[in-house]
């Protein structure tokens, strides 16, 4: 098994790609161990090697945070190995019975709800998993659009200018109701 790496826009944050599928669909975030007990045997075999501070699945790709005070240098041998452990032992990389379940409305999504989500879902969410992450809708009200920047986004120092000057604006020049987009924690 060869795994490639990426750098990412965030200095903490590599990006893996193993070669073949992590999740069917979906994604997963786990921001600590605790997160991950039970409900994923990757992200716990992950989350053994010291210093890692968070780890996203997406389709084809894990994304590892690292704590400031550790190099990837002495932490990346460790992390392939958790990797080709877990898949060459044939393991599932999620206990389907625990997965994250997706956000759903209460109510039918408006018109212009509808239009963000499917703007983020075709020109944004692409772009952003290139980089590692993730970006999740949380809501819209009074012109303000509410996203979770997760996996390598969160925390990532390009991420408050994604928002902003990328996703902001296109959203602004297609959805005339929208005037903001904000992050949510």
């Amino acid at each position: 098994m060869f795994i490639q790496t990426e750098q990412t826009p965030n200095p903490a944050t590599l990006k893996f790609l193993p070669g073949q599928t992590v999740l069917e669909t979906g994604t997963e975030d786990f921001t600590g161990p605790e997160k991950a007990a039970g409900r994923s045997l990757l992200a716990e075999r992950l989350f053994g090697v010291d210093g890692i501070a968070a780890v996203f699945f997406g389709h084809d790709f894990i994304t590892i945070t690292k704590s400031a005070d550790q190099d990837w240098y002495v932490m990346k041998p460790a992390i392939l190995g958790a990797i080709m452990e877990h898949f060459a032992a044939g393991d599932p990389v999620m206990n389907e019975e625990k997965r994250s379940a997706p956000a759903e409305s209460a109510e039918e999504d408006d018109e212009v709800v509808t239009q963000i989500k499917e703007l983020l879902e075709t020109r944004v969410r692409p772009a952003v998993a290139q980089d590692g992450g993730d970006i999740t809708f949380h809501g819209f009200d009074q012109g303000v659009v509410y996203l979770e920047m997760r996996g390598a986004c969160a925390g990532c120092p390009s991420s408050t200018a994604t928002l902003k000057m990328g996703i902001e604006n296109m959203l602004r020049h297609y959805i005339p109701e929208v005037v903001e987009v904000r992050a949510t924690l």
